[in-house]
């Protein structure tokens, strides 16, 4: 039996521009896989697609084109035009998205926003037990039986972020989408959830997308990490691997800009600054996603788009020079600490 859990190969999700024939490139060609049991970093700069990728593999928005396959089962494929009834996975796959308030129903209570999944998937069989297991997931997140009555605007940012992941485990899932759960908490809040996403994780077998722009998070608890920049995917590797032997120049940059408690360590690191702006993905370049801001660009990136291609056991890259961002000081290089 294969250890891949899901399977993505050449995933493309273009958005039509009101009035244009032109289309929005949000996702153009990624391919990754996910192990069972492991956490997958999806990281990069706002707007890069990596949102849009983890709801499209769930099918929240069908994708333009593509395969997907959960545990060896076709959930989408472009090519033979099969598309799975997605409500028995939704029982398997599931996501705590990012805003802990927009995402929760203000006119009902935490008690029946938890209780949903269970009513739709028919799991329970009398209202005791509706009301165990609605109790069980808030007590599993730091919650108690008194909040089920409470509506969301009465929570904190920290706990409607926990009534969303109780809301995601309540149909005991294999597989969670996290689609940045922690950007819009409090640091300190954000360490907690993390911590309580890991031990979620051990207890219960559970397989995670964690999507974030913050690398130092992603690279504490991610197994693998994939760096996405204008709908491309330009870098995968473990995450060590990645921190320390990175090779394309816009990962080096993300890496760079991570911030460092310690004054003396920060003074004598590198920031690689990248100059000019995101291109725009209604027109991408037509090479190199990345030529207009790479250092390294030359007429080959500005012409050829790069392979994705593996460079070493596990590590993936999408660059025409690779050798040259090797050559540079790799004393600059900055550890991510959380």
């Amino acid at each position: 039996m294969s250890d891949i859990l899901l399977d993505i190969k050449g995933l493309k999700q273009y958005f039509p521009v009101a009035g244009s024939k032109n289309v929005v490139k949000a996702v153009d060609d990624v391919s990754f896989y996910i192990k069972k049991g492991e956490t997958f970093g999806l990281v990069g700069e706002s707007g890069c697609g990596k949102t849009t990728t983890g709801r499209s593999i769930l099918r929240l928005i069908e994708p333009t084109a593509g395969k997907i396959s959960y545990d060896g089962e076709v959930l989408f494929d472009s090519e033979s035009g099969k598309k799975a009834d997605m409500l028995p996975y939704r029982r398997k796959m599931q996501i705590v998205f990012q805003d802990p308030y927009a995402s929760l129903d203000p006119r009902m209570t935490v008690g029946d926003i938890v209780g949903e999944a269970l009513d739709i998937h028919k799991l329970c069989s009398s209202k005791k037990e509706r009301y165990d297991r609605i109790i069980g997931l808030l007590k599993r997140v730091g919650l108690n039986s008194e909040h089920a009555n409470r509506y969301p605007h009465e929570f904190s940012g920290g706990q409607r972020q926990r009534v969303g992941i109780a809301r995601a485990l309540a149909v005991d899932p294999e597989f969670i989408v996290c689609d940045e759960p922690v950007s819009a908490l409090d640091v300190s809040i954000q360490a907690q959830v993390v911590n309580m996403f890991e031990e979620l994780q051990r207890d219960l077998k559970l397989t995670y997308l964690f999507i974030a722009h913050d690398l130092s998070v992603v690279n504490h608890i991610s197994d693998r990490i994939g760096v996405m920049y204008l709908g491309h995917m330009v870098e995968l590797a473990e995450s060590e691997e990645l921190i320390f032997h990175s090779v394309h120049p816009y990962t080096r940059s993300l890496i760079s800009a991570v911030p460092i408690a310690d004054p003396k360590t920060a003074r004598a690191s590198k920031r690689i600054i990248l100059q000019g702006d995101v291109p725009s993905p209604v027109n991408p370049p037509k090479g190199c996603a990345f030529c207009t801001r790479c250092p390294f660009a030359d007429d080959t990136c500005t012409n050829e788009t790069p392979e994705f291609e593996e460079i070493s056991p596990g590590h993936f890259c999408a660059c025409h020079h690779k050798e040259l961002t090797e050559n540079i000081d790799k004393g600059n290089r900055r550890l991510v600490i959380v």
